[in-house]
C-alpha cells in the first residue's frame, strides 16, 4: 500500500509510472495487428534499426534534445521498414531473411556510430547509450505529453480505418477485390507501427522494444478469438505490466525499469498461455482428459448395447469381463472402469443389478440410437 502511495506523492515515480503505462498501452494495441499478421519480428527489426537514426541525428545537430533524436529515429524506422518491404517484393528475399538482414546491418550500423560518437572529445555526448537498454527514469512530463498526444493520434487512426486495417490483417487479397489498396493500407500500419516502437525507445531501449510490442498481443491472443477484444486486452496487459514493472523496480536499489516492465509482461504472457480458458496449456489438459472420458464411456455404453441386442433379455446383466475383456487388468484399471460405468449409471444409462453386473436402460438404448449411431460408432 505504502508504493501505490507514493505514486500519488512522488513526482518522479508518478511520471514514470504514466510514462511506462502510455508506453505498454500504446505498444500494446498497435502490437495486436502485427502479431495477427504474423510480423511479430518487424518490431525487433525496427526497434534496433532506430539506433543508426539517433546517432546520425546528434552528429548532425549536436543536440541531445528527444524529441529531436526520436525524430532521427523515426526516420530511420520508416527506412527500414520500406527496404524490409521492398526487398521481400523485388527480390527471392523472404521477408524473415530480409528482417534479420536490415536489422543486423542497421543495428551493426548503429553500434559504429554510437562507438564513434563515445570518442569524440566532447563531453555532450555522454547519455546516448542509454537508447540501447531504454532508461525510465529520464522520462520528462514533456515526453508524457508526447506520448499522450502521438498515442491519442494513433488510437484515433486505428478507431478511423478499423475496418481497413482489420480487413487486410486477415485477408489482404480479399481487399483489393473489395477496391481497397493494400499497399497503402500496410504501409499506413506499418509507420504506425514505427512510431509506436520510436516512442518507447526512452524507456525500455531498442533491444526490448520488440517485447513491448508483441507480448501483450500474444498474452491478448489466448483470452480471445475476436479482434477488437484483443486490442483491448492488449492494452490492458500493457499498460498494467508497465504500472506494475516500474513499482516493482522503485522498490528494488539499482533494478532497471524497461527489463522489469518486459519480464512483468513476460510473466502475463506465461500465466495466459498455461490458464486462459480455451486455449490455454491446463484447459486443453483438463479438456482432452474430459474428451477422453467421454470416449471411454461412451464406448463402453456402446459395448453394453451391443450385448443388450445379441441376447433375448435385452435387460440381462454383463460382468464387467463381459463389457470389456481384458485379461491383464490390474486392480487400478478395474476402478477406473467401475468409476465410469458409475458415471453412466449417474446419467440414467445403465443400471447395475448386483456386484460388477450392468445392464443399459430405455434412456441408454435412446441415447445410443440418437446419439452414438449417428456419430458412427
Amino acid at each position: 500500500m505504502d508504493i501505490f502511495t507514493l505514486i500519488f506523492t512522488d513526482y518522479t515515480l508518478r511520471i514514470v509510472s504514466i510514462g511506462s503505462m502510455l508506453l505498454g498501452i500504446i505498444a500494446g494495441i498497435l502490437g495486436s495487428f502485427a502479431v495477427v499478421r504474423k510480423e511479430s519480428l518487424l518490431g525487433d527489426a525496427i526497434s534496433h534499426a532506430a539506433l543508426p537514426g539517433i546517432a546520425v541525428v546528434y552528429l548532425i545537430t549536436q543536440t541531445k534534445n528527444t524529441e529531436v533524436l526520436l525524430f532521427g529515429a523515426l526516420l530511420s524506422g520508416v527506412l527500414a521498414t520500406f527496404l524490409i518491404l521492398s526487398i521481400e517484393k523485388y527480390s527471392r528475399i523472404k521477408f524473415d531473411s530480409s528482417l534479420a538482414l536490415v536489422l543486423s546491418v542497421f543495428f551493426g550500423a548503429g553500434m559504429v556510430l554510437l562507438t564513434y560518437i563515445q570518442k569524440m572529445p566532447d563531453a555532450n555526448q555522454a547519455g546516448l547509450e542509454s537508447f540501447i537498454y531504454g532508461q525510465a527514469s529520464t522520462l520528462l512530463k514533456r515526453d508524457i505529453n508526447l506520448m499522450l498526444i502521438v498515442g491519442g493520434i494513433l488510437v484515433f487512426l486505428i478507431v478511423l480505418f478499423w475496418k481497413e486495417f482489420k480487413l487486410i490483417s486477415f485477408d489482404s487479397q480479399y481487399a483489393e477485390i473489395l477496391g481497397f489498396s493494400s499497399k497503402k493500407i500496410t504501409i499506413l500500419l506499418s509507420t504506425m507501427i514505427v512510431i509506436s516502437i520510436v516512442i518507447g525507445l526512452q524507456s525500455v531501449g531498442v533491444i526490448l522494444m520488440s517485447a513491448m510490442l508483441t507480448a501483450p498481443a500474444v498474452a491478448a491472443r489466448q483470452w480471445t478469438n475476436k479482434l477488437s477484444k484483443m486490442v483491448v486486452l492488449s492494452g490492458f496487459f500493457g499498460g498494467i505490466s508497465g504500472i506494475i514493472g516500474t513499482l516493482i523496480s522503485s522498490m528494488v536499489s539499482n533494478l532497471p525499469t524497461g527489463p522489469t516492465i518486459v519480464l512483468t509482461i513476460s510473466i502475463i504472457v506465461i500465466l495466459s498461455l498455461a490458464f486462459a480458458p480455451n486455449r490455454g496449456l491446463v484447459w486443453k489438459r483438463i479438456k482432452e482428459k474430459e474428451s477422453r472420458r467421454n470416449i471411454d464411456k461412451n464406448q463402453l455404453l456402446f459395448n453394453i448395447y451391443e450385448l443388450a441386442l445379441n441376447h433375448e433379455n435385452i435387460y440381462h446383466s454383463h460382468s464387467i469381463d463381459t463389457i470389456k475383456p481384458d485379461t491383464n487388468r490390474d486392480r487400478e484399471s478395474t476402478n477406473i472402469l467401475i468409476g465410469r460405468l458409475s458415471g453412466l449409471e449417474d446419467d440414467g444409462l445403465i443400471k447395475r443389478d448386483y456386484f460388477d453386473h450392468w445392464h443399459i436402460t430405455e434412456d441408454g438404448i435412446s441415447y445410443v440410437e440418437n446419439n452414438l449411431l449417428k456419430e458412427g460408432y
